[in-house]
């Protein structure tokens, strides 16, 4: 009997129950999720889907949202100024020695020309001997040499070269020593001015000179030197050669010397122009690289009037050599 009753009455509880759940709803308009009345607000973009806004469950409120943080301010730069591109001010100006965000600068500075004192003045020096050779000639054989030598530092040396040939048996043929003063002007090359004695066939002269060396690029020994002597000659002297590396070891060395003069001088057996040329090859091994015994030829010729005085003299105006000798230095 109860439950015929209950069939009967339950479309009413239905009803009942479908209306408090609408009132429930309708009685939250116009407030937000914890009770507040929240302003009504237009769409900003008129023509855009808003986004539909989430419930939260019933009886429970939104949790807090951090909001984003909001973008900091540009600072505002020198008076009468703006910070758009290309108005900002510059950075500091960097010095050469850092350690003056540090320390002291003039303690700094102090340390400086100390140490530039102690490295600066150190002094350093080398001999070499590029050519010291015998050579096998048509007629007699003679030998040959060309040194040098420098004491100093990196921008001032003293420097000394010689060089000369001769035949055994014979005396010298030709012989000089050069005392000279070498500067640096840049990393690669140096001005030299000084002395040059000769001696050998005909009678001794001194030269004051003058000259440049270097190294060019490609790696090109280069030098040129004029030569004033005391009775006036004017002589001139251009030289070059370059290492070719085969191996680390195994060196080829073409060099070229020419040689000329303003003026005939028939004592010494030098005529005006280009008076000599010789051109060599030499391929050495580096035992060490202080030390290298090598092996090449050399051919020299006589032009012009030194031709014509060489061979007034019964002497030959061209000849070539097999050489063999020792390349060294300490």
């Amino acid at each position: 009997m109860n439950a015929f009753r209950f069939l009967g009455l339950s479309p009413f509880l239905f009803a009942a129950s479908v209306s408090a759940q609408t009132m429930d709803h309708s009685g939250h308009q116009g407030q937000d999720m914890s009770g507040m009345a929240m302003p009504t607000q237009s769409d900003p973009h008129p023509g855009h889907a808003m986004p539909t806004p989430i419930e939260p469950p019933n009886g429970q409120d939104m949790p807090n949202m951090a909001m984003p943080a909001a973008v900091p301010a540009e600072p505002a730069g020198p008076a009468g100024t703006d910070l758009e591109p290309g108005n900002l001010p510059p950075p500091p100006v960097a010095t050469d020695r850092p350690a003056d965000r540090y320390f002291d600068p003039r303690a700094m500075a102090a340390a400086q020309a100390n140490l530039l004192g102690e490295h600066g003045g150190m002094t350093f020096h080398k001999v070499l001997f590029n050519i010291a050779e015998y050579q096998a000639r048509e007629a007699r054989d003679g030998y040959r040499w060309d040194a040098s030598a420098w004491f100093g530092g990196d921008i001032d040396r003293l420097a000394l070269k010689s060089e000369g040939e001769g035949s055994f048996g014979e005396a010298i043929d030709h012989g000089e020593v050069q005392a000279l003063w070498s500067h640096a002007i840049d990393p690669y090359w140096n001005v030299q001015g000084g002395i040059r004695q000769d001696v050998g066939r005909g009678p001794d002269r001194t030269y004051a000179s003058i000259g440049i060396e270097g190294l060019a690029p490609y790696w090109f020994d280069l030098g040129a030197s004029a030569f004033v002597s005391t009775r006036g000659d004017l002589l001139a002297r251009v030289e070059g050669d370059i290492d070719q590396r085969i191996t680390q070891r195994l060196i080829l060395q073409p060099r070229v010397e020419a040689n000329f003069a303003a003026q005939d001088i028939p004592e010494n057996g030098i005529g005006a122009g280009l008076s000599t040329l010789e051109l060599g090859l030499r391929l050495r091994y580096e035992v060490a690289r202080e030390f290298a015994p090598y092996i090449g030829v050399s051919w020299d010729r006589s032009f012009g009037d030194t031709k014509r005085m060489a061979r007034a003299a019964g002497e030959q105006a061209s000849s070539t050599s097999l050489v063999a000798g020792i390349r060294f230095w300490f």
